[in-house]
């Protein structure tokens, strides 16, 4: 019999499937230890408290909120809570909430019109050059619009523009837009002074857009807050242009159904993304568009959270220290942990870890791009998302499961 055909043809062939799509593939035949509840490491989907507000907000329908087709930009009210936002937060940037903030159905949603808009008079050898590891979307919004990648490592211990400097100049002088995650995933680095000064003088030079996504920014291990994008354009006197930053509620506020973002920054670039998102019906729903004020003025419940996952790094981050080498980021809720004492690929450690402890984490190679080098196969990532009792005992686990390895099996395991 013939085997059938691969009917993708197209771009989407080009891509891997999504990181979360083939952990569940990986454990579908593992049953969980018997008797123990699983502990998901393995998304970054927080799980403290939602604002009082947004449930309040969402419980009811405001008469007539439903009637009309809601502004693909978003609401003047909740373009101006963002603004505002932005200001006290990232003083001394001031951004217009009338042509500056464009609202989003989530980073996800928003980095992709943002790409299709950068890209549309991008010549197809062009460039977009982003980080891996990194999110996955960066690579499929690549891919999906026909343009070229370059991947840089953003594994490099140093935040201060280093690894800008090792793309080659050729490749520069082809990208047309460049991609940077700050605080980044999974390792938590936070990009300096020096690192923006650098991007934007290859921005400057060689004319292409930078991208920010800034969705890890209000988690942070130290008193100092991370240093956003907006903010250090104008510490180094530059405009907005070719810059455009992307942010949610999903992290700040434990709200990623909410579905709510924005982006911030190049008037010009925000203006054509509302018009491709005028055709691909891009409006955020008026309740959810509500909610999401409350939520950006106030910070009381961010603070909060924010002590939650500090208090976690402080005892949960020892514990899984005494079975893995794991460095403290410096800020967001993902461990970067180096599984290369065990012997086990990435893989194999995930499948054999949910088999004897029930405890799930994400495979390093899962984040790595299809365009960069080798995967990286002696990593995993640990989302400390739960709550702290649940973190700490997925970190007992993780040491009684490494402690069962015998290093002179564990080198000829396989993946079942």
């Amino acid at each position: 019999m013939k085997t059938p055909e691969d009917p993708m043809t197209g771009p989407l062939k080009k891509l891997p499937i999504y990181p979360v799509q083939r952990l569940t593939a990986l454990v579908a035949d593992v049953p969980p230890a018997h008797g123990l509840t699983p502990i998901l490491f393995s998304v970054g989907e927080p799980r403290h408290a939602q604002p009082a507000a947004v449930g309040e907000i969402m419980g009811r329908c405001p008469p007539g909120s439903l009637g009309a087709y809601p502004s693909v930009v978003g609401s003047p009210a909740l373009r101006e809570a963002i603004a505002a936002w932005l200001g006290r937060r990232f003083a001394p940037a001031v951004v217009d909430p009338a042509c500056e903030v464009q609202v989003v159905n989530g980073t996800r949603e928003g980095l992709f019109s943002l790409t299709r808009t950068v890209l549309d008079s991008s010549p197809p050898d062009a460039y977009v050059v982003y980080p891996n590891p990194g999110y996955a979307v960066y690579e499929g919004a690549t891919v999906l619009n026909g343009l070229r990648s370059w991947v840089y490592d953003s594994t490099t211990a140093s935040r201060h523009g280093e690894v800008f400097l090792s793309v080659p100049e050729h490749v520069w002088a082809r990208t047309a837009l460049l991609f940077v995650c700050s605080p980044d995933n999974p390792m938590g680095g936070v990009q300096q002074l020096d690192a923006w000064r650098t991007i934007f003088e290859l921005s400057d030079q060689h004319g292409f857009t930078v991208v920010v996504d800034e969705c890890y920014s209000e988690i942070y291990t130290g008193d100092e807050p991370p240093l956003g994008a907006l903010q250090a354009a104008t510490l180094l006197g530059r405009s907005f242009e070719r810059l455009v930053v992307l942010s949610s509620l999903s992290k700040r506020s434990n709200v990623p159904g909410l579905r709510s973002g924005f982006m911030a920054g190049d008037r010009a670039i925000l203006t054509q993304a509302a018009r491709l998102r005028s055709y691909n019906g891009g409006g955020m729903n008026p309740v959810v568009d509500a909610a999401s004020v409350a939520a950006w003025n106030d910070e009381a419940h961010v603070q909060d959270s924010r002590e939650k996952y500090r208090e976690k790094y402080r005892h949960v981050i020892p514990l899984m220290q005494r079975a893995l080498t794991i460095a403290t980021p410096d800020a967001g809720f993902f461990l970067w942990a180096d599984i290369a004492r065990t012997g086990l690929s990435d893989e194999e450690f995930t499948r054999q870890l949910y088999a004897q402890q029930s405890v799930l984490v994400m495979p390093g190679s899962y984040l790595s791009s299809a365009f960069g080098p080798e995967p990286i196969r002696q990593r995993v990532r640990i989302a400390l998302v739960a709550a702290l009792e649940e973190c700490m005992e997925g970190a007992r686990r993780l040491q009684a499961f490494v402690d069962s390895l015998e290093p002179a099996q564990s080198l000829n395991l396989e993946t079942a």
